[in-house]
């Protein structure tokens, strides 16, 4: 939990660099507190708002040069602002301290409490995001291969983003292409109402990790859409398109790049609104290296259970994995991905030969589904209305 003098204290520092090559996992916790809102910077003399363009320092910064930008500002945001803020915003201390932990190989950050109100005003705490992001791009952490956000808020991937963020350089995506495994529980609101800036930032953001075999996404509170699919999502579609229309911007400089993770193993959504046609999309675009998926609390807008699992048949050959479900409602399936040319005899043979050991030249999957049934026409309507559904 960080506080004023939790980084500079020569003696937590000294016991730091004794224990530091033994931190494995780091969790950095700083909540949202009557004491991390920052009102307006006033001036003294005309008593006006000031703006205020932040600026982190750099490692070629001249010591010389005023901390925030000009002397005058800096006066401001010393006599005007807490300790914690300057805390927060020095970024050498938080390079010290992470520097003492080589060994590093998961981050957590929780940076819960951010009030609705506070939803488009800079706290504290996003300075000290930024901060730690630009620290962890600078410290020889050449083990950090985990990250887990837990309880963010939306915002919160705008201080993180390595490539348009604060303080970024081009650098500074090197360090977060370690990443393996990525968990976000991050909080939600009505994407229906307000600017809609928070999900192309989400989207953007996952972009920054290519290398990931592990995704896991949860919308706290009430549904999402899916960050899996921004790309392809046509309320956000309408929406860009009006606004280009406006700003007399051609629709193709509007779109989202589809996110594309050639080497995810593992994806879990939970609480998204979702399409069937983006999931079976996903699938598809996914199937050489995608071997489990979990979907928990879905609610689908358009489509079926049968359209969204569609590609299962397709990759199988066969719909020989839906017959188990008219008999029970929890059930193990074989899914064969194969490559193409496999005679129909290699691939019964593989179908028998699911309770035995993997082989390297196929792939084995197991389909399981939540004991769960609801009832209405629809069998996988019957089967997956909160939908756990995996493969592996």
């Amino acid at each position: 939990m960080i506080s004023n003098g939790t980084l500079t204290r020569p003696s937590r520092l000294a016991v730091l660099g004794r224990i530091g090559t033994h931190i494995h996992t780091l969790t950095f916790k700083m909540s949202h507190t009557p004491e991390t809102f920052l009102p307006p910077v006033i001036n003294s003399t005309t008593g006006k708002e000031q703006n205020f363009v932040y600026m982190p320092p750099s490692r070629e910064m001249a010591p010389k040069i005023p901390r925030y930008g000009t002397w005058e500002m800096t006066d401001l945001l010393v006599k005007q602002y807490p300790p914690l803020f300057h805390a927060a915003t020095d970024v050498h201390a938080f390079v010290r301290a992470l520097s003492s932990m080589p060994n590093l190989q998961h981050l957590r950050i929780n940076c819960e409490g951010q009030p609705p109100s506070h939803r488009y005003r800079r706290s504290i705490v996003d300075y000290a995001l930024i901060s730690l992001r630009m620290a962890v791009e600078q410290a020889p952490l050449s083990r950090l291969d985990r990250l887990s956000l837990i309880s963010i808020h939306p915002a919160a991937v705008l201080y993180l983003q390595p490539t348009m963020g604060f303080g970024a350089s081009p650098a500074s995506r090197r360090r977060w292409h370690q990443i393996r495994h990525l968990t976000i529980l991050m909080t939600s609101f009505s994407y229906q109402v307000g600017p809609t800036d928070h999900l192309k930032l989400l989207h953007a953001y996952l972009q920054s990790f290519p290398t990931l075999r592990v995704l896991r996404f949860h919308w706290q509170g009430h549904k999402g859409l899916s960050p899996i699919s921004l790309a392809t999502e046509p309320w956000l579609q309408r929406r860009y398109n009006k606004r280009a229309a406006v700003c007399g911007i051609p629709k193709a400089r509007v779109s989202l790049r589809p996110l594309r993770l050639h080497t995810l193993q593992e994806m879990e959504l939970v609480n998204v609104t979702i399409d069937a046609s983006q999931i079976a999309s996903f699938i598809l675009d996914h199937r050489h290296s995608l071997r489990e998926f979990n979907l928990q609390d879905i609610a689908l807008r358009t489509g079926s259970w049968d359209e969204a699992l569609a590609p299962l048949t397709q990759l199988s050959g066969s719909d020989h994995w839906k017959e188990a479900q008219k008999h029970e409602s929890a059930f193990n399936v074989p899914i064969v991905l194969s490559p193409a040319g496999v005679s129909q005899k290699q691939f019964q043979r593989v179908l028998q030969a699911v309770d035995r050991p993997r082989d390297g030249s196929w792939v084995l999957a197991r389909t399981r589904v939540r004991d769960k049934v609801l009832g209405g026409p629809d069998p996988m309507k019957r089967l997956l209305p909160v939908s756990v559904l995996s493969w592996r």
